[in-house]
């Protein structure tokens, strides 16, 4: 949960605090019962299969998953079906597994159209199946998504336990058929699937509609389109300045998102403004292209006009040399001094190329509060041997004469591997593999019931209570003289001190037009 910061001058006076005090109160209320709340879209195909149960089963946030049976499994195919359990996290859908030295295929029966398709790993040693043996391929309908791919290694190199690869597919026909096949050179090589997810997208959520003109492609002079022949790879889906949010609190497609911190590199004195009392107008984008939560949130440059004119805030992301990649950037202007056309204007870099010269989100939008997304492509080339490097996106301040602020904004941030000639497969990460996985993240746990559901409500309300009384008792106590008042601010920042070291709290836009207003000078 985002905690809202104070902001304030000297002591705040009585009402505010209620005010603020009541606010908190009622958001911890909206957050207990979140989950609760009617989803934007509703996928037609809604399939998740635990590979290798014989029983349906549900996951720790309530999600239904359907037992392995002969509808969807190729048994021509000789598998073995092993149990086994992560040891931290949602054992659903990793406490089985199928697994087979021999080529097996799932078949499903789906509407036509675009589809998410997750599958889901657990690299552990089964019996006689050594985890570092499982070099196979995954071909989704007429797609190559995975080649010789080894799940052991990829869980190392990310340092988990469990892990799943999210593919974007469209499908013509009413039969999507998933292909595993073990790697023929290798001895004792072996393929397994720990669980399956097929879940239905809007038609042109990601891809082309037939009368789209396409986006920008980067450094390039035609624009770029998303066909039904191509596939998708789902690399990155952050939640910028927020907190990562998990798959049932999308907006019915059960995408993840992800904090930003890790991809970092360049955040200078960067701010995180929070406005968690806005209720965003989707009124030039759909409302389930992202959660509202990620246009409450986001990451501007900081409240320095120097500071700002000489950084680009950057992130980067590792990625595969040799194809296309699809990025999508989010944006939402919540903050109360950015209303204006050129209030807030600013360049945009992918791969340090220049994508926008002057990107201006209430231009876009056409107003304050208002989502709106911008997608670009860009080709990242492969120089000799290398097989990975990084894909950068950075915004720096338009000339002073163009914009009010020197400042940039950006809320959210999805990447995806385009395929290339029906190819989607990477190469392994170049690590040393280990016998066993050190860390595990396991993936938030909702409650299952509606009764755990209720029970939770009610111990955040009486704690509220609890935290909300004791300190009206200590605010309100008689006061010695000499003590100010001020009024508090419904926007804050969140504590970014990893960046900076100072510890220090920032203003979510300061005053750009004074030089000389120092960093450590603005604080909320």
């Amino acid at each position: 949960m985002i905690n809202l910061t104070k902001r304030y001058v000297s002591q705040p006076n009585k009402l505010s605090v209620l005010t603020l005090f009541l606010f908190t109160f009622l958001h911890t209320l909206t957050i207990a019962s979140a989950d609760a709340s009617p989803k934007p879209y509703t996928p037609h195909d809604n399939i998740a299969l635990n590979c290798g149960s014989t029983t349906n089963t549900t996951d720790l946030s309530g999600r239904s998953w359907i037992s392995d049976n002969t509808i969807y499994l190729d048994q021509s195919s000789k598998v073995s079906v092993i149990s086994t359990s992560p040891t931290e996290g949602d054992p659903i859908p990793y406490t089985t597994a199928l697994l087979s030295r021999s080529q097996f295929t799932f078949s499903f029966t789906v509407t036509p159209g675009p589809k998410f398709i997750r599958l889901h790993f657990h690299p552990a040693s089964y019996r006689a199946f050594n985890r570092l043996n499982a070099f196979f391929d995954v071909h989704i309908g007429g797609y190559t998504v995975l080649s010789n791919f080894s799940a052991a290694l990829k869980a190392d190199d990310l340092k988990l336990e469990v892990f799943y690869s999210e593919f974007c597919i469209y499908v013509d026909e009413e039969k999507l058929n998933i292909l595993f096949n073990p790697n023929p050179n290798m001895p004792d090589s072996y393929a397994f699937i720990n669980g399956i997810e097929i879940v239905s997208m809007p038609n042109n959520l990601y891809y082309s509609s037939d009368d789209d003109t396409g986006f920008k492609f980067v450094n390039q002079v035609n624009p770029y389109r998303i066909l039904k022949n191509q596939a998708l790879e789902s690399l990155y889906r952050v939640n910028i300045g927020g907190s990562s949010i998990s798959p049932t609190q999308d907006t019915g497609m059960y995408r993840s998102w992800s904090e930003d911190g890790e991809y970092v590199t360049n955040g200078g004195p960067s701010v995180l403004p929070v406005n968690l009392i806005i209720s965003p107008s989707f009124s030039v984008i759909p409302n389930y292209s992202a959660p509202v939560p990620v246009y409450r949130t986001a990451r501007t440059m900081g409240t320095n006009k120097t500071v700002n004119e000489n950084y680009r805030l950057t992130w980067e992301f590792r990625v595969d040399s040799g194809f296309t990649y699809y990025v999508r950037l989010h944006f939402c202007e919540f903050q109360v001094e950015i209303t204006e056309l050129g209030d807030r204007v600013f360049q945009i870099y992918i791969d340090n190329i220049v994508a926008e010269h002057q990107a201006d989100v209430i231009s876009w939008a056409g107003g304050n509060g208002v989502p709106v997304y911008r997608d670009y492509a860009v080709m990242i080339g492969r120089a000799g041997n290398e097989m990975k490097r990084n894909l950068s996106i950075a915004l720096h301040p338009a000339p002073a004469w163009r914009t009010r602020y020197s400042d940039a904004i950006l809320n959210g941030v999805e990447i995806f591997k385009l395929s290339n000639e029906g190819n989607l497969a990477g190469p392994n990460p170049q690590t040393i593999p280990i016998s066993s996985p050190k860390i595990s993240v396991p993936p938030p746990t909702r409650p299952k019931y509606n009764l755990r559901t209720t029970f939770l409500t009610v111990i955040g309300v009486v704690s509220s209570f609890v935290v909300v009384s004791a300190l009206y008792i200590l605010i309100f106590r008689p006061k010695s003289r000499g003590e100010g008042s001020s009024s508090w601010s419904q926007l804050s920042c969140k504590d970014y001190s990893s960046m900076d070291g100072s510890g220090k709290v920032y203003s979510s836009v300061g005053n750009h037009s004074k030089d000389t207003t120092s960093v450590a000078d603005n604080k909320c």
